[in-house]
């Protein structure tokens, strides 16, 4: 007879992480999102920016921080739930009625690999949507100029090293100036100083532009390429304008542009493949170079050089593996395809004396350049290196996305053979296991990242890398906590040292 499955106990076990999950990925979010506000504040402080913009800014940061946060929240309800267990002594009950630890953590590794699938999905669809739109704005918040507030006896910065106002009153009210100098460096080959007794001032209607109407001064002006001439011109009623000079933030509406952090995987994947197609189109075209110049050596005829493919079809590579089939199935099934008008292309005409159809012969093929060239071939590997590089950038971000997702089933793992090993641990155990597991997984992920980017390890290794160390550590550390004897027993913080206490 088969053993009954004992879905009360599952369920139990799954509440008891739901309230630390949801504790621990809200705590640890705020707390790195007010890190984030520290690092813009200097990008936000005189801007004069509606609350909404800023308000958008902080919201278009937060899946990025969970995506980060998510694995570390699955940690800390794992060491809380099993360290709260154990000090209960619930894990002695359940061994005594004959629940092993395979038992317990099965519907943990369910979880936690649901929480991995999630996981990935938000870094793989929310994720870069939002990147692209955080990007965009904070280069329209870059481009939006600091708030114009003239001061009276200042020389006030209107536009930075180009023109430059001063006045000795100031009406705010009426916008109305007196006694003042203008400083016009704005054209490198002209400066102006403009006078004027009295004048006023006036914003464009969606107030990016600034208006001077100046009464009763004069132009004093002189030419670089002059020096020695000199310029004066009175008037009576002399009117400047001085554009872009508003505090209106100007939004982009359309940005084509995506860095790899703003791609999903089928798209990256794509990119992969392209550069990997550049890399052999350009080694092979460094091969026929180097032949043909020893081909030239030896007195014999030059190779013909590689055709560059080139399609003439507009319609996008069919995706690949199962994951992106899906994602473009269910596209369709969303959204019909946008229809696209088609020229017809004339059958290409044969050559005048070759009927159509006939292989041309060799002595028709064009010819290599013959001349000697000392570093033959180097161009072409170059080309086909930095092809590469551009792969193996895209092929790491795949990567991380995989490894950070999966990080949530490891760490699970991690968790419970620590918490089971030592259960009186309590929030000092989490806190400062946590630390440590953190800690090292991230400046391995940044590591690896750099190795990775660089060429010298193999994008899979470069992120996985910590994933396996974690993952062999928390298989031996149940293999420990399944043998006999290994219950928990109560065991704090002497435990920890005597672990680490050479043997006599």
């Amino acid at each position: 007879m088969a053993r009954p499955t004992v879905r009360i106990l599952s369920r139990y076990l799954l509440r008891q992480h739901l309230a630390p999950l949801a504790f621990a990925l809200a705590a640890l979010t705020c707390f790195m999102l007010l890190n984030q506000v520290a690092k813009q504040f200097h990008n936000l402080a005189g801007k004069g920016l509606p609350a909404g913009v800023i308000a958008e800014m902080f919201a278009l940061s937060i899946p990025f921080i969970v995506a980060m946060t998510l694995p570390m929240a699955v940690l800390v309800a794992v060491l809380h739930a099993f360290t709260r267990l154990g000090s209960d002594t619930e894990i002695v009950a359940l061994k005594a009625a004959g629940v092993g630890v395979g038992r317990m953590l099965a519907p943990v590794l369910g979880g936690a690999a649901l929480v991995s699938l999630l996981a990935f999905l938000w870094s793989d669809q929310v994720l870069p949507r939002s990147n692209h739109r955080l990007r965009t704005l904070l280069g329209d918040i870059q481009r939006k100029r600091p708030t114009l507030t003239l001061k009276e006896q200042v020389i006030n910065e209107v536009l930075p090293n180009q023109f430059f106002l001063r006045a000795a009153r100031i009406d705010q009210a009426s916008n109305r100036l007196r006694d003042v100098t203008i400083y016009d460096l704005g054209d490198a080959e002209r400066r102006r100083v403009i006078t004027a007794d009295s004048g006023r001032m006036a914003y464009t209607p969606e107030g990016r532009d600034l208006y001077l109407t100046l009464m009763d001064g004069d132009i004093r002006e002189v030419r670089r390429a002059d020096p020695a001439q000199f310029n004066r011109t009175f008037y009576t009623v002399n009117q400047i304008r001085v554009a872009a000079v508003g505090n209106t933030l100007v939004r982009t509406e359309q940005d084509t542009y995506r860095g790899d952090r703003e791609m999903s995987v089928c798209a990256m994947d794509a990119v992969v493949a392209d550069a990997r197609a550049d890399a052999a189109a350009a080694r092979a075209q460094a091969r026929t170079a180097t032949t043909n110049e020893l081909r030239r050596l030896a007195g014999l005829a030059a190779l013909p050089a590689p055709a560059a493919a080139v399609s003439d079809s507009v319609t996008p590579p069919a995706p690949r593996g199962a994951y992106c089939r899906a994602l473009a199935l269910l596209a369709r099934w969303l959204a019909p395809p946008a229809a696209h008008a088609q020229t017809p292309r004339p059958p290409p005409l044969p050559p005048k004396g070759r009927p159509a159809g006939a292989i041309p012969r060799p002595a028709e093929l064009p010819a290599a350049v013959t001349s000697i060239t000392p570093g033959i071939g180097l161009a072409e590997e170059q080309r086909a290196r930095t092809a590469r590089q551009r792969a193996a950038m895209y092929e790491v971000e795949i990567q991380k996305k995989l490894a950070i997702s999966a990080a949530c089933l490891v760490f699970a793992l991690v968790g419970v053979p620590v918490a089971l090993r030592f259960p009186r641990g309590g929030t000092g155990l989490v806190l400062i296991a946590s630390t440590i597991v953190f800690t090292v997984y991230y400046v391995g992920l940044i590591g690896g990242e750099e190795l990775g980017d660089r060429l010298i390890v193999s994008p899979f290794f470069a992120m996985w890398t910590p994933n396996l160390i974690f993952l062999a550590l928390g298989l031996v550390g149940l293999l420990l906590a399944r043998r006999p004897g290994s219950s928990a027993h109560g065991s704090d913080w002497s435990d920890l040292r005597d672990l680490f206490r050479w043997p006599r």
